[in-house]
């Protein structure tokens, strides 16, 4: 059982890299409460190790790295078992695993699409049906989704990324009128285009197309989401079931 029992838990799928990795930097860095971080790679040992070794080094944080498919409810459980018997039950989760595909939706095999809502929006179900009980039982709890503009609006050649996306903001708003008598708030992050390695499949002149259509004239940064993540985690707690819109005023 945790020897720490003074601190907060934070759990953050998918932080190998990119918005994960910056919002686990985030946490550990903060002064005003004291975290232990779980981060966790389904796919990426060695990068998920690179930000484990990132997050102790420049802030002396509790870091627990597990490797686990989060859309695997199996792994998803054992990797639960894991965080209870270092640091306890989860106080704040962040679903923030996830992946894309470009593409015609005819040209996407079954599989494809299995692999991408097992990953998008399984994994919220999976990590959101084992952290809740606990919170329940405290009365006490924060849910961060990541989603994006495409779940709000659609995307030509994401219709699949797209419908995962508008699945997690649907869940968002029902999960959250079902856990408020419990004090549970449940929010979501529409994310616009996020300067992170998913977009790096972008020629030169699509990413500058995108940009010149964006008004505030650039992508997002990690960092930024990752404050937003951090707010949401530690106050607002009259807020819940919303899902906010971080775009520059794209969409």
């Amino acid at each position: 059982m945790s020897d720490y029992p003074c601190k907060k838990t934070v759990l953050i799928t998918g932080s190998g890299r990119g918005i994960g990795r910056a919002a686990a930097l985030y946490f550990a860095g903060r002064q005003d409460i004291s975290w232990n971080i779980v981060i966790n790679s389904g796919h990426n040992p060695a990068q998920l190790e690179e930000s484990a070794a990132l997050i102790r080094r420049e802030s002396g944080a509790s870091c627990l790295a597990l490797s686990a498919d989060v859309g695997d409810y199996a792994q998803c459980s054992r990797m639960f078992d894991q965080i209870r018997q270092t640091f306890g039950s989860v106080d704040v989760l962040v679903n923030n695993a996830g992946t894309a595909h470009i593409g015609l939706f005819t040209d996407m095999e079954p599989r494809q699409w299995e692999d991408l809502l097992r990953t998008n929006l399984l994994s919220v179900l999976n990590c959101c049906h084992l952290a809740v009980p606990d919170m329940v039982q405290k009365k006490s709890g924060k849910i961060i989704n990541i989603s994006s503009v495409w779940g709000n609006v659609g995307a030509s050649c994401e219709a699949v990324y797209s419908a995962s996306k508008g699945g997690i903001n649907a869940f968002t708003k029902a999960l959250a009128k079902e856990l408020a008598p419990s004090h549970i708030q449940v929010n979501a992050i529409a994310c616009g285009m996020i300067d992170t390695d998913m977009n790096r499949c972008l020629s030169e002149e699509d990413y500058q197309a995108i940009i010149d259509e964006i008004p505030a004239c650039r992508m997002g940064t990690p960092d930024e989401v990752a404050a937003l993540i951090y707010d949401l985690a530690t106050g607002h707690d009259y807020l819940t079931g919303q899902v906010i819109t971080l775009d520059g005023g794209w969409i």
